[in-house]
């Protein structure tokens, strides 16, 4: 296991984080305690030491499994957690982003995990209702208190990403350490907004459901697949969609050739995309983590590693694509871009936009 800076911060970081999402079984398809605490130390063992969960996941017996797992060895390990949800809430505050359920989730997290602080607390959800001056407000409190060390916004426009993390430059706040996102093979529009903005920003990037809720594992054929392995199953049933089936047979098919599993090569070319890139695997047992964390040794080859990026480009949103195309970077840049040499995010590389072109170095 290699170790990364998370954003603009000190703190190391494993390059795969492990989701507790499936610690404890009140959703019907997670983990008993004794699974949770085989997955746990495998993680472990493999020198794993980022941990992402929120107070709701599994009604909160995810943060109570973890903390029991930790035990004395708490400061070994980051700690993520996030709020703004409140299924079922008794009442309009015990949701959302305001100051107010900020600091009461936070004091219910704290208990939960059995600790003093949290390493990295995050909003969960945008909310669109909290001012974002209010919340990077509040996440400076936190910080200020000791409770928080770092924070980051999750399933958060880009554009009140950036306007949290000016407030927090021009005021000498805490600033932002990384964004949450939705990432994988089969979702990357995200590519053209949020990878240039953490590039720029200096964030991390913890992508949440790598594997497309275990579609890239490769385990679901057309007609179906295994039916109790994965929340996809209880979600979505166990057929691929049709514009994901060829990103699937494809990624089968170079693992394959390079004898791992998709999961494994899934995970390596998310990190081959962006060294800013955290996966969050999530896994119901240590067989399923064993098999994801192959990523961490695997060597992905420029060939191999095109392939997967042409079968599962996507068209970016305006402007992007209009300002990657041809015509336009050939007026904007005088016909000069291809020579110029730059640290900074560059145009999306040509129709279909595969990317920015300084996270397509070659080499692995």
């Amino acid at each position: 296991m290699r170790y990364q800076v998370f954003g603009n911060t000190g703190l190391k970081v494993s390059e795969v984080a492990l989701g507790a999402m499936t610690f404890g079984e009140e959703w019907g398809w997670g983990s008993s305690k004794a699974e949770s605490r085989a997955v746990f130390e495998g993680f472990a063992e493999a020198g794993g030491n980022f941990i992402d969960t929120a107070d709701v996941y599994t009604g909160g017996s995810s943060e109570r499994i973890l903390g029991e797992l930790m035990g004395a060895e708490r400061d070994r390990f980051v700690v993520s957690t996030k709020f703004t949800a409140g299924p079922a809430a008794k009442d309009p505050n015990a949701a959302g982003n305001s100051r107010k359920h900020m600091i009461r989730s936070l004091e219910a997290s704290l208990t939960r995990l059995g600790t003093d602080h949290v390493d990295v607390y995050w909003v969960h959800v945008w909310d669109y209702l909290t001012p974002i001056e209010e919340v990077m407000q509040a996440f400076d409190d936190v910080v200020r208190s000791g409770k928080v060390l770092y924070v980051g916004l999750s399933d958060t426009p880009a554009w009140v990403v950036a306007r949290g993390q000016t407030l927090a430059e021009a005021h000498g706040a805490t600033r932002l350490a990384s964004v949450q996102i939705q990432y994988s093979l089969t979702e990357r529009r995200v590519e053209a907004d949020y990878f240039t903005l953490a590039e720029t920003l200096d964030l991390a990037i913890c992508c949440w459901s790598p594997l497309d809720q275990g579609l890239l594992t490769g385990k679901y054929a057309p007609a179906g697949g295994l039916a109790s392995e994965s929340r996809r199953s209880a979600l979505h049933g166990e057929s691929i969609p049709a514009t994901k089936a060829p990103i699937v047979a494809e990624l089968v098919a170079v693992a394959h050739e390079l004898g791992c599993s998709p999961a494994a090569l899934a995970l390596r070319w998310i990190r081959r995309r962006s060294p800013r890139a955290i996966p969050i695997v999530g896994a119901r047992t240590r067989r399923q983590l064993e098999d994801s964390l192959g990523a961490v040794d695997l060597v992905l080859p420029d060939a191999q590693f095109e392939r997967l990026e042409r079968v599962s480009q996507v068209a970016q949103a305006w402007p992007h694509e209009m300002l990657s195309s041809p015509a336009q970077t050939g007026f904007t840049y005088g016909g000069y871009l291809d020579r110029i040499d730059s640290a900074r995010p560059m145009p999306m590389r040509g129709a279909g936009g595969a990317g920015p072109k300084s996270y397509l170095a070659s080499g692995d």
